[in-house]
């Protein structure tokens, strides 16, 4: 028996997702740039799959470029805004995923100032503190905070600083990857420059995500080439996966109330089991507030060290994960929880979850925890 609780690095293809793609992986081949049958089909997918992630964000479909996933999304945000618009300064905050901060890093190289925001205890923006660096309007600036952090789940008030931006005339760049088809996102309502978004996060395939740009931001290619996806990102799409991206956001939007439902009884039930066989435990995050469903950090006083405490799950059949999954396999120190600050002794778990899991697979985890930690 196998239990996956490491549903924030990837998710199971749902069946209907595979269903919607087979026909392009068999027979619909067409490369979408071409004119003829096979051609026309293939666009008519891609264009179908457009116009169903637009929708899902209350965006114009002229506003969504896909991409090969949300790190070349938040890449092509981040690095034209700077090229493209005018960025001469970058505030960002020191737990945004690998994508976003090493991306934000990496800009110090092009004389780019870089900022970080403060957070609270849990993670979260000090909305205070971002106004007040957002005061110093000599440079034109690009805030770029995520909505849903990925390790703990703490949730940022992106609408609220949207409207910090738009007052102090910022551009707001905000990575949910996490969030969306877990949470409501109307762009139409936010002030947002530019969006990320990720298929394999929601039950769709790896290796295609989406960047909204807002229609009064005109960047230039990110990738050189045949000139696709409107001369933003040149490259043959890859056709399938748009599809499955589609259907697997068109899916989580029309059972996103009912999955949410499904997730936090058993995330709910896990905090209280947690809680009641390990008095010391730590749940990290802002898990009783603004909070991301899906996501549960937890912190064990154990003298077991993390890498021994998956190992040792995995064993006992249980996926789970000590953070972020983008470090080649590599289990470190998480930089999330060290900048928020862990007690020593404790060593931390990331469980997340999707609506495929049970309250007995939770029970089954217990009982195997108890052993190991």
């Amino acid at each position: 028996m196998r239990i996956y609780l490491d549903n924030a690095a990837t998710t199971p293809l749902c069946d209907a997702v595979l269903e919607a793609m087979l026909p392009y992986l068999k027979n619909n081949y067409g490369n979408p740039s071409s004119t003829h049958q096979e051609g026309r089909t293939a666009r008519a997918g891609v264009e179908r799959a457009r116009k169903i992630v637009a929708q899902a964000i209350k965006a114009s479909t002229s506003e969504i470029f896909f991409t090969s996933g949300g790190t070349e999304a938040n890449n092509t945000a981040i690095k034209c805004a700077v090229r493209d618009l005018g960025v001469q300064r970058i505030i960002s905050s020191p737990i945004e995923h690998s994508c976003v901060f090493n991306t934000v890093n990496r800009m110090r190289e092009e004389d780019i100032e870089i900022e970080l925001v403060q957070l609270d205890k849990t993670g979260r923006a000090n909305l205070d503190h971002l106004e007040t660096l957002l005061k110093d309007r000599s440079k034109k600036t690009l805030v770029s905070l995520m909505h849903a952090n990925n390790e703990i789940g703490t949730l940022n008030p992106i609408d609220k600083i949207g409207e910090l931006c738009q007052q102090y005339d910022a551009y707001f760049h905000t990575d949910t990857v996490q969030s969306i088809g877990h949470i409501s996102i109307d762009v139409s309502q936010l002030n947002v420059s530019f969006l990320s978004g990720s298929g394999h996060k929601l039950h769709g395939p790896k290796g295609v995500g989406f960047l909204y740009v807002n229609k009064a931001n005109v960047i230039d290619a990110y990738i050189d080439g045949g000139g696709q996806e409107r001369k933003v990102r040149s490259g043959t799409e890859n056709v399938a996966s748009i599809i499955g991206l589609g259907k697997a956001l068109e899916q989580a939007i029309e059972h996103l109330e009912e999955r949410r439902v499904e997730i936090e009884a058993v995330r709910d039930y896990f905090i209280q089991e947690l809680k009641a066989n390990f008095p010391d435990v730590i749940i990290n995050g802002d898990y009783a507030g603004q909070y991301l469903f899906t996501v549960l950090n937890v912190s064990f006083k154990t003298g077991t060290p993390v890498n021994m405490l998956l190992f040792k799950l995995d064993l006992k059949g249980i996926s789970a994960s000590g953070g972020s999954a983008c470090n080649s396999g590599a289990v470190k120190e998480s930089r999330v929880l060290a900048t928020l600050g862990v007690p020593d002794g404790y060593h931390s778990v990331r469980f997340s979850f999707s609506h495929l899991n049970t309250k007995e697979e939770v029970d089954y985890t217990i009982a195997q925890l108890k052993e190991i930690v």
